[in-house]
């Protein structure tokens, strides 16, 4: 099996759902703790090993470009004041030259069609696709448990997670045909079905390690649901030619288009640093004692 060297990190929508922090701002650039979304995604895909990343983005997004280039200026004054540690921190955002490229999406027609657009750099070998929105902590990264699990399994394979049956329509679907606990094989994938016609309730969760056959499926142009062309529509033309699994990947998810998920990565992640663990904690606890004694004053406060 070819190794897996190139990622897909598809950073084009519009951010809808977190305006109007997204009117100016690319919803990717949008922080947890002190790093941008997005580079959460690169470090994940950097520790499973990946060599190339092919950033899909559109029109005022240009800040991306600049957050994995060197900055001399800044690195200049930042040690010229002796900021050494403030320097490693703005120089481990970098990429190495020929490490990344750039490709835009001209309009917002889809994942499938995003990934299409990265079609020349993909060329013919395997490759990994990172939904920046969805971020995981997780002691080991979700795509490296997902690259161990390729070495056996070979052909494609999709992180999965249930979801209530209610919010199917959400996601893409996958329909098992085995199995085994962390992986199940796949008969089928159906995109946004609704709770009454899903076939499971394992939801695709934004991260794909795909044969490069997809792309040939997306040639094709095909409009699926929404009237977009569907990254789920091509992988499941792929079933039953290649092997085709799910896998059940460990840690914790956070949906970072969604406000109240963007709050709690941000929770999350900071109780995980020793430097803010403890401020954090002592704060969150306060607003939510706070917050626990003015919702139990309120009755009072309306009979007065």
């Amino acid at each position: 099996m070819q190794p897996v060297r190139k990622a897909v990190i598809p950073s084009a929508g519009l951010g809808t759902r977190s305006l109007p922090a997204t009117k100016s701002i690319p919803k990717e650039m949008l922080a947890i703790v002190d790093r941008p979304i997005v580079q959460y995604a690169v470090e994940e895909a950097r520790a499973a090993g990946i060599e190339l990343f092919i950033f899909v983005t559109s029109r005022g997004k240009t800040s991306l470009e600049d957050h994995f280039d060197r900055q001399f200026e800044l690195y200049h004054t930042l040690q010229h004041r002796g900021k050494s540690a403030q320097l490693a921190e703005a120089r481990g955002s970098e990429l190495a030259a020929g490490r990344y490229a750039f490709v835009r999406q001209p309009e917002p027609m889809g994942l499938g069609h995003a990934v299409w657009c990265a079609r020349q750099f993909i060329g013919d070998e395997p490759f990994a696709v990172l939904l920046p929105d969805e971020v995981f902590l997780a002691d080991t990264p979700p795509l490296k448990q997902m690259l161990r699990a390729h070495a056996s399994t070979g052909g494609n394979l999709i992180a999965v997670r249930e979801v209530p049956a209610d919010m199917t329509g959400r996601y893409g679907i996958l329909d098992p045909a085995f199995d085994d606990g962390q992986l199940v094989a796949a008969k089928g994938l159906v995109e946004k079905p609704a709770p009454e016609v899903a076939p499971s309730r394992l939801s695709l969760i934004g991260r794909y390690v795909l044969q490069p056959e997809v792309l040939d499926e997306l040639d094709r142009q095909d409009a699926g649901a929404g009237g977009e062309i569907q990254l789920t529509d091509a992988m499941a033309r792929l079933i039953g030619r290649q092997p085709f699994h799910g896998v059940r990947v460990e840690g914790e998810r956070f949906d970072c288009g969604d406000r109240a998920q963007l709050v709690a990565a941000n929770l999350a992640f900071s109780l995980r640093r020793p430097e803010l663990a403890t401020e954090v904690r002592n704060a969150a606890e306060r607003i939510l004692m706070e917050t626990a004694l003015n919702d139990a004053g309120e009755p009072e406060a309306r009979v007065a």
